[in-house]
């Protein structure tokens, strides 16, 4: 890989992080006078901040979103909040530790998909149970998953990229965040729906798994489209399709994955706020409320899609229905494609 490539993406981390700051400056200040009026919840004391705990490594699209809610969430709950980065085995580590944290809404945990799908390949008994072991607080941003090659590419469809895959089964190169993860899962699902074979090439990360499909190390790249969004802009990566349920305003050009041909394909990336088991139902609630506050603040909101995400703030009970629906889904995908964490 050479220079230019890390050159371009610690810009675009710094660019990134430096704008979630000062978006949370601007929107979380004038309203911290709102703080003071609020009763810590749970007797807890202000000055106690609440850990929010990212299972990854600083600077991806979950803690981008993590630091930005640690920003907002202080003036609506009356506390202070700080991000705690726990990275190791796929997130297992980190989303395990919240698990076994007290259940007092002092620990919260914001995962991305890979929370419903790790479990889903587990080669021995999970790390985590995602139903049992969590109360579920809100959803808060998702973005599509987007399939990209070089612009130099000779795919220049879907179609290009399925037709160049039947062509040699087994050949075509495919980079993903990881093993096992929600997007390697979704592109094993467009494989066999395709019906062709392609060869997986895992990274660690959505970064590095785009920066392979920009410098040629493998013919296209499956990740959540916030890693991806920055090249796509300056030209030198090009969209074959895009997972959400609708075009993405900023590839208008580009058609969603079912209206290629793939009727009801979805794949996109999610960032969902979690508490351990047995955390009470007001405080649950008092969260949630929050969460939609701050996400639904306009230069929030602007922000977020300025860097891929869509805002999409819900209720427990419907996140708690998206994971019960997501859990039994992957695991099927990951046992028909013969997926596990070895």
């Amino acid at each position: 890989m050479s220079d230019d490539y890390g050159v371009s993406r610690l810009i675009a981390r710094r660019r990134v992080l430096r704008a979630v700051a000062c978006t949370g400056a601007l929107c979380a200040v004038p309203a911290m006078g709102q703080a003071k009026q609020l009763v810590p919840f749970f007797g807890r004391s202000s000055r106690t901040p609440v850990r929010l705990v990212v299972p990854f490594a600083p600077g991806g699209s979950t803690d981008i979103v993590a630091r930005l809610l640690a920003a907002q969430l202080p003036a609506y709950l009356g506390q202070s909040m700080i991000v705690e980065n726990r990275p190791g085995a796929g997130g297992n580590i980190g989303v395990a530790s919240v698990a076994r944290a007290q259940a007092d809404g002092g620990t919260l945990l914001l995962v991305s998909s890979s929370f419903v799908t790790n479990p889903a390949i587990a080669a021995e008994r999970p790390a985590y149970d995602p139903v049992r072991d969590f109360a579920p607080v809100s959803l808060a941003v998702s973005s599509p998953d987007v399939i990209v090659v070089r612009a130099e590419s000779r795919l220049a469809t879907l179609k290009d990229l399925l037709d160049a895959a039947a062509r040699d089964p087994g050949t075509l190169t495919y980079a993903t965040p990881g093993n096992g993860n929600s997007v390697h899962l979704a592109a094993e699902l467009l494989w066999r729906r395709a019906g062709v074979k392609a060869l997986h090439v895992p990274y660690s990360g959505a970064a590095p798994a785009v920066l392979a499909a920009l410098g040629g190390q493998v013919d296209c790249a499956f990740a959540a489209l916030p890693a991806a969004q920055a090249f796509l802009a300056d030209g030198r990566l090009r969209a074959l399709a895009v997972g959400g349920e609708e075009r993405w305003p900023a590839l208008s050009g580009v058609p969603t994955i079912a209206q290629a041909g793939f009727a009801d394909f979805r794949s996109e990336t999610m960032q969902a706020l979690f508490a351990p088991a047995g955390t009470p139902a007001a405080t649950v609630e008092r969260i949630n409320k929050a969460v939609a506050e701050a996400l639904g603040k306009e230069p929030v909101r602007r922000q977020l899609d300025g860097l891929g995400f869509r805002v999409i703030a819900s209720s427990s009970a419907a996140l708690k229905a998206r994971v019960a629906q997501e859990v039994p889904q992957w695991a099927a995908v990951a046992a028909q494609a013969g997926i596990s964490a070895d």
